[in-house]
């Protein structure tokens, strides 16, 4: 088929119990090679739980934020309910297990059991500095550090 796209796991996200890590199968250890010393790593996973057919059709959302447009395109937001639900989420490291291929994070917004498709280094330059957003998410917060303070809940309609 032409346009066929093979994507296969290469591990797994693994929360239970307040505990997050990233377990990588072993034919991808090697992978990690001169991984330690990245502070941050982008983890590129896929939303099984939101892999339905009616979940990938959804292409607008209703106010899905409290101070948001009252319609906004799938491809305006971080919304899990995705054409393919391929997710991306930054993430601490808190130490790396390379002989038994575990990333540990204090946090990652994945559900246990999640396919991990990609690992990616977060690099510095990878910050956009004059990085410019509609008015009514302007308020978010401006680095990964005073996100994790921000009152998220606040804004979410669901």
């Amino acid at each position: 088929m032409k346009n066929s796209i093979q994507v296969k796991s290469i591990g797994t996200i693994q929360a239970e119990r307040g505990i997050f890590s990233i377990l990588i199968h072993e034919d991808y250890r090697s992978g990690l090679t001169n991984i330690n010393g990245f502070s941050h790593l982008q983890i590129v996973w896929w939303g099984n739980l939101f892999d339905k057919v009616e979940h990938r059709k959804m292409l607008i959302n209703k106010k899905p934020y409290k101070n948001s447009p009252a319609k906004l395109g799938v491809f305006a937001t971080r919304s899990q309910f995705r054409p393919n639900p391929i997710l991306i989420t930054t993430i601490y490291v808190d130490r790396i297990d390379l002989e038994k291929g575990i990333i540990y994070t204090p946090y990652i917004d994945a559900e246990n059991g999640t396919p991990l498709l990609d690992i990616k280094p977060y690099h510095k330059y990878q910050n956009v500095v004059n990085c410019e957003v509609p008015t009514w998410c302007s308020h978010w917060p401006d680095s990964y550090e005073e996100s994790a303070k921000f009152n998220w809940e606040g804004e979410f309609n669901f």
